[in-house]
């Protein structure tokens, strides 16, 4: 038997999880930590990942001890302390400012399909990393990321293409990631062996 399957996500223990939506074939790593978030199908993360407020498309791989929508305090104001919008564990003649958190909610990150988000890389709010795209360990990235683009670094730069404009082009363009599952059972040999052009030039229609 498959350890995952498109039934039930694979939860590890200790996984905390608060208004997210998970597609088939999803694991979530022990001790992660998810909220108002989405994965959609083969999406994964390991160990204590820490995800916020994002968009996760298919076949992303999310390292260990990643931050996604990491949370933002108020910098315009007089103080910037938890007491402005979580007043209510302070006073008890107060509510929590729910306007506050329907900002940061609303701020969302957004990473594509069949990405690589190396360990404790960190992606701020409103970011997006693009389809195919790799963020190497401990980058912290400020800006979008363009799809089949390496980023590394504090705050994150490109250090290289993952695959020629032209490549990544096509690849986004067939967008495999949508295929049925059998489909892409049916070709598994060929992703295996076959590099992205030969890949492309079999499967293009």
């Amino acid at each position: 038997m498959p350890r995952l399957s498109a039934e039930t996500p694979f939860l590890h223990e200790d996984v905390d999880l608060t208004e997210v939506t998970l597609g088939q074939f999803v694991e979530i790593g022990k001790g992660s930590r998810i909220a108002f978030s989405s994965f959609d199908d083969y999406s994964y993360c390991d160990r204590f990942a820490d995800i916020a407020n994002a968009t996760i498309g298919k076949f992303s791989n999310i390292a260990s001890y990643v931050r996604i929508g990491a949370t933002d305090h108020p910098m315009e104001t007089a103080s910037l302390h938890h007491f402005l919008y979580r007043s209510s564990d302070y006073w008890d003649d107060v509510e929590h400012d729910p306007a506050f958190f329907e900002l940061r909610k609303s701020r969302r990150a957004l990473i594509g399909h069949d990405t690589w988000i190396g360990h404790n890389a960190m992606i701020k709010p409103e970011v997006t990393v693009g389809d195919g795209a790799i963020v190497a360990a401990g980058a912290i990235v400020t800006k979008d990321v363009a799809p089949y683009t390496i980023v590394v670094g504090s705050p994150a730069r490109v250090m290289r293409l993952r695959q020629p404009p032209q490549i990544a082009e096509r690849l986004v363009a067939l967008a495999w990631w949508d295929w049925a599952h059998e489909d892409i059972r049916a070709a598994l040999e060929d992703f295996r062996s076959l590099k992205a052009e030969a890949f492309l030039e079999k499967y293009e229609r």
